[in-house]
C-alpha cells in the first residue's frame, strides 16, 4: 500500500473568486526576481499531515503553507499543527467521516480555501481556535511571471495538478524528487494539491508529503491547472507583502462575494 496519497478533486470555476489578471489589468509590472526560495533554510521533514493515509492533500497543503509563513516570520516559532487538527479540517472542509475510514472523499481547492476564509483552520490543542486566511486570488497558471510573483509576495503558491502514473511508482519505491515530463506511463491517476515555496529558471520548489521536491517548468505547464495566491496575516505582518501588491483592505473588498460581507 502506498504511503503517498493524493486527494485533489477536479477543479471548479467559482465566478466569485477574483483573478489576478483582472485585478492588475492595465498595470506595467516589474519582472519577478530571477530566483526565490522561501524554504531554503526550513527543516527537511515537515510531517506528512496524514497524507500518507488520507486523501487530504488540499488540507495538508494549507498547513504546510502555515509552516512556511511562520518560519519566515521567526524560524524559532514555526507552526506545525498536530495531525488531529489536520483531520478536523478534512472533516469540516471536505466532508471526511473518520468513522467510515479509508482515504476519504478528497477535497476541492476552491471549497477548502473558501472554508479557510470564512471559518478558518483548526489550531492548537483539540482544534479549539481557528486560523482564517484574509483573502485568496486565482492566478492563471499560463502566466508564469504571475505564479512567480505569487510566491515572492505571498510566500507560497497553492496549486493543483493532475498526476501522471509515472510520478507514483509502485511501493516500496517513492515518488522522484524531481518531477519532469515523461512520455510513457503518463496516464492521469488523480489530482494533488501542494504549495510552491520557491523557483529558479529550471523549475519550482514545493512541499508534498512532508518533504521537498522540484517540478520543472515543463511539468508545471503540462500538469498544473489551478494556482492561488493567499493573503495571510502570519505572512503579511512579517513581510508586509500581499498578492498583487493590493492592500489588505482592497483584498477584503474582493472577498465580499464569498464572505457575504
Amino acid at each position: 500500500m502506498t504511503t503517498h496519497k493524493l486527494g485533489r478533486l477536479h477543479r471548479t470555476y467559482d465566478p466569485r473568486i477574483p483573478h489576478m489578471s483582472a485585478l492588475l489589468a492595465g498595470q506595467t509590472l516589474a519582472p519577478p526576481p530571477a530566483a526565490k526560495n522561501w524554504g531554503a533554510k526550513m527543516p527537511k521533514n515537515l510531517g506528512m499531515m496524514l497524507n500518507d493515509t488520507l486523501g487530504d492533500c488540499t488540507c495538508a497543503a494549507f498547513y504546510h503553507a502555515l509552516q512556511v509563513w511562520s518560519f519566515n516570520a521567526d524560524a524559532k516559532k514555526m507552526i506545525t499543527e498536530p495531525n488531529p487538527d489536520v483531520e478536523q479540517l478534512y472533516v469540516l472542509a471536505c466532508g471526511y467521516n473518520p468513522r467510515v475510514g479509508g482515504e476519504g472523499p478528497g477535497g476541492n481547492e476552491q471549497h477548502v480555501l473558501t472554508y479557510l476564509l470564512n471559518s478558518g483552520a483548526p489550531m492548537g490543542a483539540n482544534g479549539q481556535t481557528r486560523h482564517k486566511i484574509s483573502a485568496f486570488i486565482e492566478v492563471d497558471p499560463r502566466n508564469v511571471d504571475d505564479v512567480k510573483r505569487t510566491i515572492v509576495d505571498s510566500g507560497v503558491a497553492y496549486i493543483g495538478l493532475n498526476v501522471p502514473q509515472y510520478l507514483m511508482p509502485a511501493p516500496p519505491a517513492a515518488p522522484p524528487k524531481v518531477w519532469a515530463v515523461q512520455n510513457s506511463n503518463d496516464a492521469i491517476i488523480g489530482g494533488h494539491a501542494v504549495v510552491l515555496t520557491g523557483y529558479d529558471a529550471d523549475g519550482a520548489n514545493l512541499i508534498s508529503w512532508g518533504g521537498w521536491y522540484t517540478m520543472t517548468w515543463e511539468f508545471f505547464a503540462k500538469y498544473v491547472d489551478e494556482v492561488y495566491a493567499i493573503a495571510d496575516t502570519t505572512w503579511i505582518d512579517s513581510k508586509g507583502t500581499t498578492p498583487g501588491g493590493l492592500s489588505l483592505e482592497e483584498l477584503e473588498v474582493q472577498m465580499k462575494a464569498l464572505t457575504g460581507g
